[in-house]
């Protein structure tokens, strides 16, 4: 089944845009937040390739086409971005000091949650980049010694758990300020979180793309500091 497969080079991507089509089909048929498009698709190209007995080497060799567009697509956010420049201009102080906090927590969970677990000083640092966008998350534990795969997998679920559940813990924790709401998933969600804070609403997808752009770059900076205490 490798070798049917192994010579299609677009294989993997096929897949991949099927099963997220389906998974956004459902959404919009079914309005319950754990019928997240990114997840239907994960569990499914996961399902098809056990099934099928796919080696992931053979699924990856046509679905890192996809990689080519995670870079532009992070840079597309900054469109909304743009469009709030005035409002963000207006309330700079709290969003950069929510970011901040958020970047703090982020690392500390980890370190206390390493301490308790007793990880490995690879396992630590690979967790360190969890909330932020694939694109930096990968670099930053490369450069850590961290494993990659992991990293990845990592960042795409805390990126769908923020994806299903903000809209519940914005309304848990009584948020109403949509710039609140905007600092806290961009910073703890990144992209995928960003995509919810978008269907809130065009502030809060503004908001959001700053935050997890912003939260990238202090968590490399926070990551390199916080990955000598293990």
């Amino acid at each position: 089944m490798n070798d049917l497969f192994s010579h299609s080079a677009f294989f993997g991507v096929l897949i991949s845009l099927f099963t997220y089509g389906v998974g956004h089909v459902l959404k919009r048929r079914i309005r319950f937040a754990l019928f997240n498009p990114l997840l239907i698709a994960v569990v499914a190209t996961i399902a098809f390739l056990a099934i099928w007995r796919i080696d992931y080497e053979t699924y990856l060799s046509g679905a890192s086409v996809l990689n080519w567009l995670l870079t532009p697509a992070t840079v597309c956010l900054a469109i909304p971005l743009y469009e709030k420049l005035e409002l963000l201009k207006r309330n700079r102080t709290a969003i950069l000091a929510g970011i901040v906090s958020g970047v703090v927590t982020s690392v500390l969970c980890v370190f206390v949650m390493a301490l308790l677990a007793r990880l490995t000083h690879a396992q630590y640092v690979t967790l360190l980049p969890k909330s932020i966008t694939t694109a930096i998350g990968i670099g930053v534990s490369e450069e850590l010694g961290g494993y990659i795969t992991l990293t990845v997998s990592v960042i795409i679920t805390t990126g769908i758990i923020g994806n299903i559940f903000a809209q519940t813990a914005c309304k848990i924790f009584r948020i109403r300020s949509r710039i609140a709401k905007g600092v806290a998933i961009g910073t703890a969600a990144h992209a995928i979180g960003t995509a919810k804070a978008m269907e809130m609403g065009k502030t809060e997808g503004a908001i959001s793309s700053l935050s997890l752009v912003v939260a990238g770059l202090l968590t490399v900076g926070a990551a390199s500091v916080a990955s000598h205490f293990i």
